[in-house]
């Protein structure tokens, strides 16, 4: 009878978050750019935003573990019991969307008369809104390319 090996984590690599920045970008871009997602911002209250960040982590999650049946959470690297490729993903999709935000000056562009802590405030509501697409495609080109 042979005895199986303990599984080591699988080592997440440069090249793994290299795939997700594209996949975030590439969905991202539409919604800093567009009105819409910044007048949906102002009307949100902070506790929506927060909410709709636990719906990013979900969909995150469950792109990376559930519809990608060979990939196993338990046997990749973690920090604080959370696997990384989960972190990155995460990152990656929330600063994609910032980053585009803020270099395409977004929050001056469709906020004005709003105060300094206003754009802030709004601005992070706007990036979890476009958070919801940006980690599809952070997911799915991980999911994609890292097979």
């Amino acid at each position: 009878m042979r005895v199986p090996r303990p599984r080591r984590p699988r080592q997440f690599r440069l090249a793994d978050s290299a795939q997700q920045i594209v996949g975030g970008f590439l969905l991202a871009g539409p919604f800093v750019v567009t009105e819409e997602v910044w007048t949906l911002a102002e009307s949100m209250s902070l506790l929506q935003a927060v909410l709709t960040m636990g719906v990013v982590s979900a969909i995150g999650y469950g792109a990376l573990y559930t519809a990608d049946t060979t990939r196993d959470p338990d046997a990749e690297q973690e920090v604080a019991g959370v696997p990384v490729r989960f972190i990155s993903l995460l990152c990656v999709s929330v600063g994609s969307v910032l980053i585009l935000a803020l270099l395409f000056d977004a929050p001056a562009t469709f906020l004005e008369g709003e105060t300094d802590a206003g754009k802030v405030e709004i601005t992070l509501k706007a990036v979890s809104v476009g958070s919801v697409f940006s980690i599809v495609g952070a997911a799915t080109a991980d999911s994609v390319f890292s097979k």
